[in-house]
């Protein structure tokens, strides 16, 4: 019995393997509101301040499981253009912030770049109809190494930044994120990496009101609407309550929209949600399958 029965087994184990590695293989994509400044190097400054940002970002390896073979970072401090993806193999540092302590402008995250990502980005960038260029001196600004510290403090992973484009389009970023989707299959991580909330003239109480407002449109058009909501509703991001007194100008948050492009059908999930930060206003980080 168990011998005519074994074909039949072995078919059940394949399946319910094969849909095992398939679930593992996809790679879900991020948004993380990535702090102030160089925050993870100034721990005697900022004594707790940041603690429960970082503890969301060093629980994303566990959640991903195995390490990605690469990081493919759109942060909200480089615009180009025209969509620019760094190739260098190995890239220096940018420290694009000032008045911070002279340690800050000494760090050092040593990963290295992927010429072969970055070609892979601009080959599926240029197949859906996006200009692309390569840009092999550009480093590391701090939207990618102060997420990717706490994430993968040894530096092994290698990163490669991709731009935004000048005039921060809402529907083009989105679809430049669902040009991108097929990396999710090939072992790459897609994050952005901006603020939820970013207006640095009302940071702290001045900024509590509209920061709350803003968050809860944003958690209600990423958790709580169907997908072609979701995408409309981010398109007309403006309309959302203190859009502008979130979002004066909208760097950190189109990183949002490439993030979502490379998971479009797939369900979102808050990862991190505070509402005292910088002494009064909510950010949040979203994770997108």
């Amino acid at each position: 019995i168990f011998l005519k029965s074994l074909p039949t087994l072995v078919c059940i184990f394949r399946d319910a393997l094969q849909r095992t590695i398939m679930t593992v293989d996809i790679i879900p994509t991020y948004f993380v509101s990535h702090g102030g400044g160089p925050w993870p190097y100034m721990k005697e400054q900022y004594g707790n301040l940041f603690d429960r940002l970082e503890t969301s970002l060093q629980d994303i390896p566990h959640q991903i499981g195995s390490a990605p073979k690469a990081v493919l970072v759109i942060s909200g401090h480089w615009e180009e253009t025209e969509f620019t993806i760094s190739s260098s193999p190995n890239p220096p540092m940018i420290y694009d912030y000032s008045g911070f302590p002279a340690h800050t402008y000494q760090v050092q995250y040593k990963a290295p770049g992927s010429p072969e990502l970055a070609m892979r980005v601009r080959s599926l960038l240029e197949d859906a109809g996006h200009s692309a260029h390569l840009d092999d001196k550009r480093g590391f600004d701090h939207g990618t190494f102060t997420v990717m510290y706490p994430m993968y403090p040894d530096a092994q992973i290698p990163i490669v930044q991709l731009s935004l484009k000048r005039g921060y389009d809402p529907k083009l970023h989105l679809e430049v994120g669902k040009a991108l989707a097929p990396l999710r299959k090939e072992g790459i991580l897609i994050l952005g990496s901006g603020l939820s909330y970013h207006n640095l003239r009302h940071f702290g109480s001045s900024g509590a009101v509209a920061s709350q407002q803003f968050d809860r449109w944003l958690q209600q058009t990423l958790i709580q609407s169907t997908p072609t909501q979701r995408s409309d509703r981010l398109i007309d991001w403006e309309k959302a309550p203190s859009a502008r007194l979130a979002h004066p100008q909208e760097d950190h948050l189109i990183p949002l929209m490439v993030a979502v492009g490379a998971a479009q059908d797939e369900a979102a999930t808050c990862i991190y949600h505070e509402e005292n930060l910088f002494g009064g206003i909510v950010a949040s980080s979203f994770r997108f399958g």
